[in-house]
């Protein structure tokens, strides 16, 4: 096991990459709780006729199951100690834009991210996946990334309540003096306390002590006994194999779209993550990624699975690095993640303690965290400010990821054009002009 690992070129040993791979486990246990509670759009009191809402205890099985299947992959396989798991955005694309937004029955959106699972899977066999990544200009890809965060974080504050409907000015400020939004302020405070700390697993401790706090005051139920702690593993049979079923669902131009966007949030997510990762563990070679091809492999696979047992796109997690800072070198630490991962499905009952108002911190505080992309954007040029500019802000007024990045990247051609920096344009990007363009069109 040592010499597989290269525990000594590595310099490292057993303890500390347990001690790594627990330290991103808990880092990063929160999705184990908010991906249930907003695939299945618990927030949500009444859904719109036709719209169904899936089993949350299959949920958090299914995230469980695809953290721990694709961390299992990145550690044996690229053997990089980057853990994945359901990924933070996309999920919120696929509840709210796909299912809730486009009325898309979720059995069809697994479908569809089963599909650009497999895509991800011939791209990166053939190589195209790492050309595709290098087609989307850098300021678009850090546009996204920082669009989806202010998308996360209004969700956020909506599922707190501290943003509300307005008839007047579309949205307000809620009641701060209700007992729940009060309990989802002091989860924020909690958490950015925390995390202004540098305490590792931030996240994850303030939805505990959250969640706790709303036992004390009486806002949530306690578990009883030992029976509302640890259970046996839910069943995941309300949501396992149903990408497959509704395979033949997913050929629409309206799917094509949302199949698409599925693969820019990835493709820019996990790339990103692996480079970070890679760098801050001294892993990077002459400014290239070593065994990139497997790492991406391992990514892929982990979304084809994930969507099989019934949740949205795996991807890699940045709170990896949490875990290479306490010492993770190697696969080892994901694979022990991995093991953390198994062993929480004994622990589905919590699920009942985690509401709208615990999980609504985690969500403002990624999307914080994620919108520090806004700092690599060049805001000095304007003909790429714009593009990035309407794919930012479109996505929280549209409550649409994919929207952002249409009318981004139509916008984006013809600033460039228009500027005379044709050669910069990748064909790639004319291709993505018409079908956002026919996207539109489609919708209208």
């Amino acid at each position: 096991m040592k010499k597989y690992f290269r525990f000594e070129e590595l310099g490292t040993n057993y303890r500390t990459e347990f001690m790594a791979g627990m330290t991103t486990f808990l880092a990063m246990a929160y999705i184990l709780f908010v991906n249930p509670s907003v695939l299945g759009l618990m927030d949500v009191e009444t859904l719109p006729e036709g719209v169904t809402r899936m089993d949350p205890d299959a949920i958090f099985v299914a995230t469980a199951v695809a953290a721990a299947v694709g961390s299992l992959f990145m550690g044996l396989i690229a053997k990089y100690p980057i853990v994945l798991a359901p990924g933070m955005g996309l999920n919120a694309f696929f509840a709210y834009t796909v299912v809730l937004g486009y009325g898309i029955p979720w059995e069809t959106a697994l479908a569809g991210v089963l599909a650009s699972g497999l895509i991800f899977i011939v791209l990166t066999l053939t190589g195209l996946r790492e050309k595709v990544i290098n087609a989307i200009p850098p300021n678009l890809k850090m546009a996204v990334g920082a669009g989806i965060g202010l998308y996360i974080a209004f969700i956020g504050f909506q599922n707190a309540g501290i943003i509300v409907e307005d008839p007047n000015t579309l949205v307000g400020l809620g009641n701060l003096g209700t007992p729940t939004v009060l309990l989802a302020i002091f989860g924020i405070v909690i958490s950015v306390i925390m995390l202004t700390l540098g305490i590792k697993g931030g996240i994850f401790y303030g939805m505990i002590l959250t969640a706790l706090a709303g036992i004390v005051v009486g806002l949530i139920d306690p578990p009883t006994g030992l029976n509302g702690i640890v259970s046996s593993v839910p069943s995941v049979a309300p949501t396992f194999g149903q990408a497959f079923l509704h395979f033949g669902d997913i050929f629409t131009l309206e799917m094509l779209v949302v199949i698409l966007t599925f693969l820019f949030v990835d493709f820019f997510d996990t790339a990103g993550t692996l480079v970070a990762v890679a760098t801050q563990a001294g892993l990077m070679k002459e400014n290239k990624l070593p065994r990139a091809g497997k790492a991406l492999f391992a990514d892929s696979a982990a979304t084809v699975a994930g969507s099989i047992v019934g949740t949205s796109t795996t991807t890699a997690y940045i709170e990896s690095t949490a875990g290479v800072g306490a010492g993770g070198r190697t696969g080892f630490t994901s694979v022990v993640a991995a093991g953390f991962f198994l062993l929480a499905l004994f622990f589905s009952p919590l699920l009942s303690v985690v509401t709208s108002e615990v999980t609504a911190p985690a969500l403002i505080i990624v999307g914080v965290l994620m919108s520090s992309a806004l700092k690599n954007i060049a805001w000095d040029e304007f003909e790429t400010a714009v593009p990035a500019f309407l794919t930012i802000v479109m996505m929280p007024l549209s409550y649409s990821i994919a929207t952002g990045i249409a009318i981004g990247f139509i916008f984006y051609p013809i600033t460039m054009l228009l500027k005379g920096r044709v050669k910069e344009i990748h064909p790639v990007m004319y291709v993505l002009f018409v079908i956002f363009v026919l996207y539109f069109i489609f919708l209208s």
